[in-house]
C-alpha cells in the first residue's frame, strides 16, 4: 500500500473534523467526500496538483438520473485554487482554512437544492450555453419531474439539437428523446427516474435510502 503524503494526510484530518460530523462520507483513501441525499449527492474535491504536493478546493453537485458509474461534477464551483505544500506548519494553516471553507460550501449547497422542486427552479433558470448540453438536459429532466412538460420539451430539444458527434452525445438524444415522450405523464417521469437513481447508486456503492426520489 502506497505511503500517504504528508498534504493528503492533513487534508484528510482537517476534512474529517470539519466534514464528518456534517454527515459526509470520506471515500476510500481519496480526497473525495460525499454529501448523500438520495437521488442527488454533494461531491467535495480536495484536488492535488499533478507533480507536487498541496490541495485546492472544488465543491459541487451530481444528480444521479443519468445514472453513470463515475463522480461527475453536473454543479461545481472551484473554491480555492491549488496551494503548494512547502512544510507541515504552513500546509497545516492550508489544510485547516480548505477544510472551513468546504463545510461552508457544503451548507451553501444544501440550502440551493433543499429539495426537487428548489432545485429544478435553479436548473431552469440557468439559461442555455451552447456546448454545455449537459445543462440543458438536467434542466429538462427536472422540469419533467416537477410537472413542466413544456419547459421540459424545450431544454430536451435543445440537447437533441447537439451535433451526436461522440456516443455519449448519442446516449444522450437516446435519453432526451425517451424523457421527452413521458415528459406529459409525471408519475411516468419519477418512475423513470428512480430506476435509474437506485442503479446509478448501486453502480457508486451508495447505500440504498427507503425513498431516493421526494418531492418535499
Amino acid at each position: 500500500m502506497a505511503a500517504i503524503s504528508p498534504a493528503s494526510r492533513l487534508i484528510t484530518a482537517a476534512a474529517r473534523e470539519r466534514l464528518r460530523p456534517l454527515g459526509l462520507r470520506h471515500q476510500g483513501r481519496s480526497r473525495i467526500w460525499i454529501d448523500d441525499h438520495g437521488w442527488w449527492i454533494g461531491i467535495v474535491e480536495f484536488p492535488s496538483p499533478r507533480w507536487s504536493q498541496g490541495s485546492g478546493l472544488t465543491v459541487g453537485a451530481m444528480w444521479l438520473w443519468w445514472d453513470v458509474g463515475h463522480l461527475a461534477f453536473d454543479f461545481a464551483e472551484q473554491v480555492r485554487p491549488t496551494e503548494d505544500f512547502r512544510n507541515e506548519a504552513q500546509f497545516t494553516s492550508v489544510a485547516t482554512a480548505l477544510a472551513q471553507e468546504a463545510e461552508q460550501r457544503v451548507k451553501d449547497i444544501r440550502a440551493r437544492f433543499v429539495d426537487l422542486g428548489t432545485t429544478a427552479e435553479a436548473l431552469m433558470g440557468r439559461p442555455s450555453r451552447p456546448g454545455y448540453l449537459w445543462e440543458d438536459f438536467n434542466a429538462g429532466v427536472a422540469a419533467a419531474l416537477v410537472g413542466q412538460p413544456e419547459v421540459a420539451r424545450q431544454r430536451l430539444d435543445r440537447v437533441l439539437g447537439e451535433d451526436p458527434i461522440a456516443d455519449w452525445i448519442q446516449q444522450a438524444h437516446q435519453t432526451a428523446h425517451h424523457v421527452t415522450g413521458i415528459a406529459h405523464d409525471t408519475m411516468a417521469v419519477h418512475d423513470w427516474a428512480g430506476t435509474r437513481i437506485t442503479s446509478c447508486r448501486k453502480k457508486l456503492s451508495l447505500a440504498e435510502p427507503p425513498n431516493p426520489l421526494t418531492i418535499t
